[in-house]
């Protein structure tokens, strides 16, 4: 590992500008001195293609806009690159995290990775600190490595390390590291969360993703015993729950990442074992989980069962992220429930979230997937429910407002199954 200062970062960088592929860590592992770097040379990217993972609610910096010819690749889409994808700088690979996994094992390797790490220990190793998802994969068959040595990065004492010698750039970059506040759940969230907490029993093996309703209902949860952790990503309500008991004691609880403010950040890089996402999203990794309760959400699921994740309005605003892998496993798992939590309207109640039929170019997760819908007016059950049985299930937990539209429009379409 070789050291140099961050002035002379982006001398390093621009020796890998010109047709070549840069991985950049995402999420929460996002090293923040590289933004002021390459806003001050962005030319070091002309003609690059960067991949990164990062998530919506958690980045918020668009490498896109930096030079004219860079084109960004992401695997969900934050909302601050919407400009850029807009102009067809930025593409979203639409894959459940499991295959972009694969595809890092599998695929062709980066030019260069870069990475935040924290300093070595006595060992000569560097945590990757609580975020685990995609760079451990792509490290070890990266053709070259540079990373941003965070002093004040928490080291994830149970997770992926890399050994220094196998860094060839170090920066040092002390300083901080991404953090930030849950979005305040309002009342259709509390209420969506109660529903969804009378559907965890003891001893599940819970997972949340993205979404206000799914981090709401971890809340909820703190009266439960012997609750196993197995998220792609873990945030504050996890804490409440290992400190109301609600957590089993000497059980692996397994993560990718986590996100919150910085003192739980500190908390979980010392309370969770971080894992990449072969192992928290892969099918063989979950298929040995019983009582597996996935708790995600959707923009709208249709009297099918059909969930869309990824459009509104006719424009792509999401990738697939790890919901059809949890969906599926909890579907497989012996005991388990896949959920969708999700308020029953947008737009201060002029948009049913329930639809007759799906209108998006994709559908995100299939009905076969589909398990329970839960919104703040109930349950609808739909596992071995037949078409009929799904709709009315569907049409009685939407709006009130909204139920008369939803069966005349079920009424009307052919009934060819």
């Amino acid at each position: 590992m070789s050291g140099v200062s961050a002035h002379d970062a982006a001398r390093v960088l621009a020796e890998f500008r010109g047709g070549r592929r840069i991985y950049v860590q995402g999420a929460v592992g996002e090293p923040l001195a590289l933004r002021s770097i390459l806003k001050s040379a962005p030319e070091v990217l002309a003609g690059t293609e960067l991949v990164a993972g990062l998530l919506p609610g958690v980045n918020d910096f668009d490498y896109a806009t930096l030079h004219p010819t860079v084109r960004l690749t992401v695997f969900l889409l934050p909302g601050a690159l919407g400009a850029s994808f807009e102009a067809g700088r930025v593409e979203v690979r639409a894959a459940p995290y499991s295959a972009i996994a694969a595809d890092c094992l599998e695929g062709p390797p980066f030019d260069l990775a870069v990475l935040q790490v924290t300093p070595p220990d006595e060992e000569g190793l560097c945590s990757l600190g609580p975020c685990a998802d995609f760079a451990p994969l792509i490290w070890p068959r990266a053709a070259r490595r540079l990373a941003f040595v965070n002093a004040d990065l928490p080291r994830a004492r149970r997770g992926p390390t890399i050994p220094a010698v196998a860094i060839e750039v170090a920066i040092e970059a002390p300083g901080p590291f991404i953090t930030g506040a849950e979005a305040a759940p309002g009342p259709e969230h509390r209420a969506i969360a109660e529903r969804v907490a009378g559907l965890i029993p003891d001893g599940a093996a819970i997972q949340t993703g993205v979404g206000v309703a799914p981090a709401a209902a971890v809340a909820t949860l703190t009266d439960r015993r012997g609750l196993v952790v197995r998220s792609g990503m873990v945030t504050e309500g996890y804490r409440a729950l290992a400190e109301a008991g609600a957590l089993a004691a000497g059980a692996r609880h397994l993560a990718g990442l986590a996100f919150g403010r910085e003192n739980f950040m500190l908390w979980a890089a010392e309370a969770f074992e971080f894992a990449d996402a072969t192992v928290t999203h892969g099918a063989a990794a979950l298929a040995g989980v019983d009582r597996l309760h996935a708790i995600n959400s959707a923009l709208e699921v249709d009297l099918s069962g059909q969930a869309n994740i990824q459009w509104r309005g006719g424009v792509l605003v999401s990738g697939l992220g790890g919901a059809p892998d949890f969906a599926r496993a909890a579907r497989r798992s012996l005991g388990g429930r896949g959920i969708l939590a999700l308020p029953s309207t947008a737009a201060a109640g002029a948009i049913s979230r329930i639809v007759a039929r799906l209108d998006a170019a994709t559908v995100s997760l299939p009905g076969v997937d589909a398990d329970l819908v839960v919104t703040e007016y109930g349950v609808a059950d739909l596992r071995g429910a037949g078409p009929e049985a799904r709709a009315a299930a569907l049409i009685a937990i939407a709006a009130p407002a909204h139920r008369d539209h939803l069966t005349r429009a079920w009424e009307a379409i052919p009934r060819e199954f």
